[in-house]
């Protein structure tokens, strides 16, 4: 073993013999200090022994480090060992505090981002996406306007508040400020929203057809559900006689009011059905409108068939003759023809589909001349069946044609009768009403009700 008192020129004397890999010369001031060379190299090094076993550290390139910064590392890694230490454990534990620091500074990042980017305003994108992706669009419309006016707009620190950190007390913040506006239904349905987005993010990591997105969310219960529902006041606005008169009166030929007479003369439809019929949805034969029914938590939309009586089937098949007229003039001035049966009904053009904003205003317009109480199409439907009770129509029937309440295991499994015979019975009855009623006469007889086979009276 080489030793002598290590010197910068003695350093750079020294090298490594040609017939080994390396060679050590050792110091006398720091008899644990050594410099190793190597063909290409030169470093300190540290050596000693714990309990019978060498333990050896490289310090440094020796260009890095000065000898009498070697001397007092080497003399640290000696006091080191002379108390029972591996100086190798001590590193070890230092890499791996330093990777934890690293890994909590990285989780904290994460953390930041995840709670910068999955908060209520985007639980509330996210929920209208899924809507959308489930082809109910006018939900979808109807949960993003309520979202962006009353939570986004309204509360943007609560919007920006992570999902998972929402409490009830945000909620019902958000919805108190909408009720105390006096948007007392506007209150109720938007607390309905909020519900149904968080019980969505909250069942999405069990539920397979729920978008894995809602997942990020990290949403374990939904603050929303202790928050008391509003209760929906019920419409009772219905118009008398007159003023169904007038209404029928004043309806023209345009579009808008040939939606809304289609609406009225079969039995109450509800506009957003009619409006996305297409010119394949009617069988001219069997004069049967096919329409669609997507309202509710139906996962697909229900058929719901019209037979129409004389005069509304007149209607619809001007609307098929209209359609396809203006699809044949485009032809003929060079654009691409689309297939017949994908065209609207009730479209400008027949490719864009007419909004239920367009007869609405319709209707508001005609209330407004007729300087009554003031009536929407939600009561226009309502005086329909309020009328066909009159009528003798029978709860059931009057269910099956104007397609609501028909839920429950009984409906979904079981009741396959089509209800075709009832409801043409009772569209031509409700024809006949309508024209008596337009002509001032006296109501025709009530309906005579379709019994089925083996049915008790």
């Amino acid at each position: 073993m080489q030793r002598e008192r290590l010197t910068p020129e003695r350093i750079r004397r020294f090298t490594c013999p040609a017939d080994v890999k390396q060679a050590f010369l050792w110091d006398t001031e720091a008899p644990r200090l050594a410099v190793r060379a190597t063909a290409g190299a030169k470093s300190f090094v540290f050596e000693s022994k714990l309990n019978r076993q060498t333990i050896r550290r490289t310090i440094g390139d020796v260009r890095a480090w000065t000898i009498e910064d070697a001397r007092t590392e080497a003399r640290r890694l000696q006091t080191t060992i002379d108390q029972g230490t591996d100086p190798r454990e001590l590193d070890r534990e230092r890499e791996e505090a330093k990777a934890a620091a690293k890994a909590a500074k990285e989780a904290a990042r994460r953390e930041a981002e995840e709670r910068k980017r999955y908060t209520l305003r985007a639980l509330c994108d996210a929920y209208v996406a899924h809507l959308e992706a489930h082809g109910k669009a006018k939900s979808a419309a109807a949960t993003r306007s309520a979202f962006k006016c009353h939570v986004t707009t309204a509360h943007p620190a609560i919007a920006d508040t992570p999902a998972r950190d929402v409490t009830a007390h945000h909620i019902a913040a958000i919805v108190r400020k909408v009720r105390e506006a006096g948007k007392e239904r506007s209150a109720g349905i938007l607390r309905s929203y909020l519900s149904a987005a968080f019980n969505a993010a909250r069942r999405a990591p069990f539920d397979a057809s729920l978008p894995a997105e809602l997942i990020a969310f990290g949403v374990e219960h939904n603050p929303v559900e202790v928050v008391a529902a509003i209760p929906v006041k019920a419409g009772n606005r219905t118009l008398n006689v007159d003023e169904l008169r007038a209404y029928l009166l004043a309806l023209g030929g345009e579009l808008p009011d040939q939606a809304l007479r289609l609406a009225l003369l079969a039995g109450g439809q509800r506009l957003a059905q009619l409006l996305r019929a297409r010119v394949s949805d009617y069988d001219e034969q069997t004069r049967t409108l096919r329409l669609w029914d997507a309202k509710g938590k139906r996962r697909d939309p229900r058929e719901h068939l019209l037979p129409l009586a004389p005069k509304a089937a007149a209607l619809v098949a001007g609307l098929v003759q209209r359609a396809k007229a203006q699809e044949t003039e485009r032809a003929k001035e060079g654009e691409r023809p689309a297939d017949f049966g994908n065209l609207w009904l009730f479209s400008t053009h027949g490719r864009v589909a007419m909004t239920e904003t367009t007869p609405g205003k319709r209707a508001a317009e005609i209330c407004a001349a007729m300087k009554c109480e003031p009536f929407d199409l939600r009561d226009i439907r309502r005086t329909c069946e309020t009328m066909l009770a009159g009528m003798g129509v029978s709860r059931e029937t009057r269910a099956q044609l104007l397609s609501h309440g028909i839920s429950g295991v009984q409906a979904a499994h079981y009741d396959r009768h089509s209800y075709i015979a009832e409801k043409r019975t009772t569209l031509e009855a409700w024809e006949r009403r309508l024209k008596a009623i337009e002509k001032g006469e006296s109501a025709p007889a009530n309906v005579r009700q379709l019994r089925r086979k083996g049915n008790a009276a």
